[in-house]
């Protein structure tokens, strides 16, 4: 996306003086190479993957110990300078845009892998190892990471566990929280704290499963154990076509109504089918209106027995054409233009904005003839993919930045996606994490009190509600402002103009 929105706006004069302020603590507790604050040094942290908002810090911390981060953290709380903590910046809701006020801390210089124990099947890892190079230092001993986010080539484990990532294996294995035993880091106020074990369980609350897809809120990770799986003797395929979306959604519902549990199940629209066939080759029925990816792995056995089951239930779903692959080149083949939607969509258009919502399973269709009607109401095309096996639906909104009025209708288009998937039964976040992009969002899903709720939740980690502010839990007051300025009413309310934590 090419033209950014300066979400925050803050007074020249005063942010000079408390820059100034800010960089003289942090040099006194940081080494000369581990702080930087010059415009042109840290704008390459203004924003994440949702380029559409952003903005620069007053300076961008880069420890290389857990004493560093802990002192930038102490320094921090003591002068009551918010803290966003940032791993590789792919994430896609803003959960990483800096605060104008505030210091970046950026955790990407964390990148080792400490331990891989193949008896407990488990790895030890620093909050910035890549999740991909997980499962290559795992490889040896025949195991992997099973959380696959399409990004996985450069999404870190710190940002997998912030947000609580998924991937096209994940309606088998699990999201992140599945896969994670414990997670170490610091408090805001630079404390060391620990979540879960590597035992089965661990004293006290489970206080893991909050922490996990707290979007930096609540502390900030510095290391994490993982569990790893064996790899499976076999994996194949099946890409069914089908002319009718709908057939599609259904055929869906009636794999999971089988009592079969695929390894993975996608679905993609015909837009998005063209953009990526075009993009990679991978073999796709272009004329189809969706199609499927459903996955099998397991013994050769198994593996036979469930490609067999799911490919008689998707003829009697109305599949024009099935094909399975007959090797891993092939398999990984058609599994190419799905782990290629986004970049292939990027080639069609100046800019994207990349949905996140979950829907029941049996609305796929509903949500995408309705996205169909949106495209005509907001004069917008949008691809669409999902990980259909549990409803996380990511559309994909197509628009050219240099046009304020085509940024503005995108908005809008989003928030309509967002608030008919909770018409639908759904939420507004599946796994890319609320951020800046859906807090209009929260305001719809959420009441007064399940929001204050939150916050509660919030002021118990971070009473002085210094860590990543001004994301993910709407105010009372910004959810007041929305009520009355919703979509409905032809305007969508810009950040800047609505009160933050």
């Amino acid at each position: 996306m090419n033209a950014p929105t300066t979400t925050t706006q803050r007074d020249p004069l005063q942010a000079a003086e408390r820059q100034a302020e800010v960089v003289r603590a942090l040099q006194a507790r940081l080494p000369a190479h581990a702080l930087i604050w010059q415009a042109e040094d840290t704008t390459p942290y203004e924003c994440d993957g949702l380029t559409a908002y952003r903005q620069r810090p007053l300076a961008v911390a880069l420890p290389e110990t857990e004493a560093q981060v802990q002192a930038v953290l102490q320094t921090c709380h003591a002068l009551g300078v918010p803290v966003v903590a940032r791993g590789a910046g792919t994430g896609l809701s803003g959960g990483a845009m800096p605060n104008a006020m505030g210091v970046t801390l950026s955790l990407a210089k964390f990148n080792n892998i400490l331990k891989v124990d193949p008896v407990s099947r488990t790895a030890v890892v620093q909050c910035g190892v890549r999740n991909l190079a997980i499962s290559e230092a795992a490889a040896p001993f025949n195991l992997y990471y099973a959380p696959d986010p399409s990004s996985q080539i450069a999404c870190t484990i710190g940002g997998n566990v912030a947000e609580n990532s998924g991937g096209v294996h994940c309606l088998k294995y699990g999201l992140t929280l599945h896969n994670v035993l414990r997670v170490r880091g610091f408090t805001a106020e630079g404390e060391p704290v620990e979540f879960g074990s590597e035992a089965l369980d661990c004293a006290g609350l489970d206080l893991l499963a909050l922490v996990v897809g707290s979007e930096g809120m609540l502390a900030v990770t510095t290391e994490v154990t993982v569990k790893l799986v064996p790899k499976p003797q076999l994996a194949r395929c099946i890409m069914a076509s089908f002319d009718d979306v709908r057939k599609a959604g259904d055929a869906v519902a009636a794999v999971i109504a089988a009592g079969i549990i695929p390894a993975g199940l996608e679905m993609m629209d015909k837009p998005m089918t063209a953009a990526v066939e075009d993009f990679v080759r991978a073999g796709y029925d272009l004329e189809a209106a969706a199609i499927l990816l459903c996955e099998s792995d397991g013994t050769p056995e198994e593996v036979e027995e469930e490609i067999f089951r799911m490919s008689e239930v998707l003829r009697a779903s109305g599949a024009t054409a099935i094909s399975v692959s007959t090797s891993e080149d092939e398999r990984l083949k058609f599994w190419s233009g799905r782990k290629n939607a986004f970049p292939a969509s990027g080639r069609i258009s100046p800019d994207y904005m990349c949905l996140d919502s979950t829907i029941p399973r049996k609305r796929l269709a509903d949500i995408l003839l309705a996205i169909q009607e949106m495209e005509k109401k907001y004069g917008l095309r949008c691809c669409n993919v999902f990980h259909a096996g549990d409803g996380n639906l990511h559309p994909l909104v197509l628009f050219d930045a240099n046009d304020p009025d085509e940024l503005h209708r995108c908005e809008l288009f989003g928030a309509d996606i967002l608030e008919t998937s909770v018409a639908m039964g759904g939420t507004v976040s599946g796994e890319h994490g609320v951020g800046v992009e859906k807090l209009n969002s929260m305001c719809v899903q959420f009441t007064a009190e399940e929001n204050e709720q939150m916050f509660g939740v919030k002021r118990a980690f971070d009473p002085a509600g210094l860590l990543n502010p001004g994301k993910a839990i709407p105010t009372l007051q910004r959810c007041a402002e929305y009520g009355k300025q919703v979509f409905r009413g032809g305007r969508i309310i810009p950040h800047a103009e609505l009160p933050r934590f």
